[in-house]
């Protein structure tokens, strides 16, 4: 296969995964045009027939055409050198799309999505309830999504379960809609002494990556929730943040209101131009730390149960989710 051609094949692939309905080929040359991409409704039909064959695209009849489940894999796993910086602008464009409202705490929240068997679902929730109760989450709402239900672009499957904790881009939405702009500079692994944090053992940056760094610590094994939950010696998934030095104040008082509605996720906040854990800040920015979305699942990988996970899989509405502790109620009502 031409270069060429494979990129084509993926743009098509890329603009059906982002939609939420099937689309037909003069939606998809509509599409293409207004990136300016030069194209015909028969070239996109023949593209059609041969994603088609491949498994990785199904027909609707005239209402158009789907991404398949083979279709996203392939997706997710094409042309790497493509997607470093991905990362950094889906999470600029979640950011900016989601609408939660900290003042009546409605809107939509970004979550990450981790699939799990619902036979596991009992034995997980009391691991998972411990970094929460440990302090090591983001926040403490949690959702719970049943086989069938779509969020973004996860469809839960048969007998699994959708467990969804808050995203950690949350907090840069929040921010954001207070005037207060956000640069996500890296994921990190941090170590921690008598539950205080000491230094990033790892880091990864966000503009340099195809992976969410989180993922990518919990694959591998390299997190340690059980040690920091029984004797705060352990090792726990954060990100850095970068805010105006002028905004420091203003982010301290939100800190305090997200914690009330159950977001909270800021770790440290560090001083104007000074560096944070050993990190440079520039002149003009304060650092922040705050907590991995994803860390209440890591434990289960640490005990050896395998999870898929998606971070900033979509959207929910805040009323969607529920406090921690009424997870087993939880986990009842949805067998």
């Amino acid at each position: 296969m031409s270069d060429k051609t494979e990129k084509k094949e993926l743009t098509i692939l890329r603009l059906l995964q982002k939609a939420e309905t099937p689309l037909s080929s003069s939606k998809i040359l509509e599409r293409l045009q207004a990136a300016g991409q030069d194209a015909s409704e028969r070239t996109i039909r023949h593209y059609f027939k041969i994603l088609d064959k491949k498994g990785l695209t199904e027909s609707l009849g005239r209402k158009g055409r789907i991404i398949t489940q083979l279709g996203q894999k392939e997706l997710s796993k094409a042309r790497v050198f493509d997607k470093v910086g991905f990362l950094e602008s889906k999470i600029d464009q979640m950011t900016y799309r989601m609408t939660f409202d900290l003042a009546r705490k409605k809107g939509t929240v970004i979550v990450n999505i981790s699939l799990i068997a619902e036979d596991d679902l009992v034995r997980a929730a009391p691991l998972i309830c411990q970094v929460y109760e440990a302090g090591y989450s983001m926040g403490a709402m949690m959702g719970l999504f049943p086989p069938g239900e779509r969020v973004g672009d996860i469809i839960i499957p048969p007998a699994m379960a959708g467990f969804g904790t808050v995203c950690s881009i949350t907090l840069n939405g929040v921010l954001l809609s207070h005037g207060i702009p956000v640069h996500s500079s890296f994921g990190g692994l941090l170590e921690l002494r008598n539950k205080k944090p000491v230094r990033f053992v790892e880091i990864i940056k966000y503009d340099g990556t195809s992976l969410d760094p989180l993922e990518a610590f919990i694959r591998s094994g390299m997190t340690d929730y059980a040690g920091a939950i029984r004797n705060g010696n352990g090792r726990i998934g954060v990100g850095f943040r970068e805010v105006p030095a002028d905004s420091r104040d203003r982010v301290i008082d939100l800190i305090e209101r997200l914690k009330e509605a159950g977001l909270g996720g800021f770790l440290l906040v560090g001083w104007p131009g000074q560096p944070l854990l050993e990190i440079p800040v520039p002149e003009g920015r304060t650092g922040i730390v705050v907590i991995g979305g994803l860390n209440p699942i890591a434990i289960l990988e640490e005990t050896g149960t395998r999870i898929h996970s998606r971070a900033m899989a979509g959207m929910v509405e805040y009323e969607r989710l529920f406090h921690y502790q009424e997870m087993e109620e939880r986990i009842r009502a949805l067998g």
